[in-house]
């Protein structure tokens, strides 16, 4: 065969493979959880009603503190210069200041409008009918979508005892692996993955497979990173992003940091123009050298005390929580607790097929989560309702589903 032949072929694999597949973030999730309709191959976008007056929204893993004030102050200065493109290298001095903190050279990192189109990209580039993802049951659900585009096996392996990745388990499930996901802290449960166990999977995962790290709660826990590896020019691809400690879900920045040549791989699916608000709010965020010790002590305390409280009145929390979010067992449907606590203006998150009974909960604000408690020990109190499913949380305005 002809390299043009080779590379017209892998052309149209990447080109196919991008336009099939939907960059599906925690806001698609939280917003189409539970609805009869399981999100496939093709997320139609539309544009969602707002949540009532007073809704209490801890369903998305959102930080409600949101951007930080030099964050806020440098998008309000530089809005004026948004008729232009990036052309005085906003996203350049940002990957600077990223790499200078963390010794990395520049090439090493990708930036991104969030971390979900890396994540998506990644597994279509490292898996294949040939090659496949092995994911941990419960974990986030976007690299399973993406497996299912590129027509890899996927392999879901249960968490520990103490709700870490089964690293060892996870290793052994498919010796053909294209990527074996790690979520540290794992979304939904909050726990860690330690660092050994990590760096132990990479020591033996399948010769051809890379590790992909998705940090983005890794601020919230006294967790180390993996930027080493990446350093030491390991087959690892870190996620970042700066939804949520720095509360930027809504304005969007991420990294995919890697070596060079893994990152090439993703560039076939394409890469937007990032926003200059993005890219310099980003920067100004990594240069303020309070902002995650103070915000990860502020949702710490909540979270602290919200477990607390739910422990107190025998509710069942699930593992030990490093992150802004955390799951209980309700030992009932968990999709009828959702329906009953959005029927009190309090959203929650979604439950996972492996664990129908227990729903996710986002850390919110102080009042917030007093609004949960009240709510959530009314619910609890009244008598258990079946439910084959409830609707979703902000429907559009149409009345219909956002996915089809």
């Amino acid at each position: 065969m002809r390299p043009s032949d080779t590379s017209r072929r892998s052309f149209l694999r990447y080109a196919s493979l991008a336009a099939a597949a939907p960059i599906l973030t925690e806001a698609h999730f939280a917003m189409a959880a539970q609805q009869t309709a399981t999100p496939a191959k093709s997320a139609p976008r539309r544009a969602w009603a707002p949540p009532p007056p007073g809704a209490v929204l801890i369903n998305a893993n959102e930080n409600p503190l949101g951007p930080c004030k030099a964050a806020c102050e440098k998008i309000a200065s530089i809005a004026p210069a948004g008729g232009r493109y990036d052309f005085y290298g906003e996203t350049a001095q940002l990957t600077k200041t990223f790499a200078a903190q963390h010794g990395l050279k520049e090439d090493y990192i990708a930036v991104y409008a969030g971390s979900s189109e890396p994540l998506h990209y990644s597994v279509l580039a490292f898996t294949s009918p040939t090659k496949g993802l092995v994911i941990a049951d419960p974990s986030y659900e976007a690299p399973t979508r993406a497996a299912q585009v590129s027509g890899g096996k996927i392999t879901k392996v249960p968490l520990t005892a103490s709700y870490a990745h089964d690293l060892k388990a996870m290793v052994a499930a498919d010796p053909s692996a294209g990527v074996i996901y790690i979520c540290n802290p794992n979304n939904p449960t909050g726990t860690l993955t330690s660092k050994a166990d990590i760096a132990w999977a990479y020591d033996n995962k399948p010769k051809g497979s890379i590790l992909l790290v998705d940090e983005a709660y890794i601020h919230l826990s006294d967790s180390p990173d993996v930027l080493d590896m990446v350093a030491a020019d390991k087959d690892v691809i870190v996620l970042r992003t700066f939804s949520k400690i720095y509360g930027m879900a809504g304005i969007r920045c991420g990294f995919a940091v890697g070596r060079p040549d893994l990152l090439e791989k993703l560039t076939p699916f394409g890469q937007n123009a990032m926003p200059i608000t993005g890219s310099a709010a980003a920067n100004v965020s990594l240069l303020d050298a309070e902002l995650i010790p103070t915000r990860k002590k502020i949702i710490g305390d909540i979270r602290t005390q919200t477990v607390a409280w739910l422990n107190a009145n025998n509710y069942k929390v699930i593992g030990d929580s490093q992150s802004n979010c955390f799951m209980i067992d309700t030992g009932r449907n968990g999709k009828s607790v959702i329906a009953a606590m959005q029927a009190k203006n309090v959203y929650i998150g979604r439950t996972w097929p492996i664990w129908p009974n227990a729903v996710r909960i986002t850390v919110g604000t102080q009042a917030e989560m007093a609004k949960f408690q009240t709510a959530f020990k009314e619910v609890m109190d009244a008598p258990a309702t079946a439910t084959s499913g409830v609707p979703p949380r902000f429907p559009h305005a149409d009345g219909q589903p956002l996915f089809a």
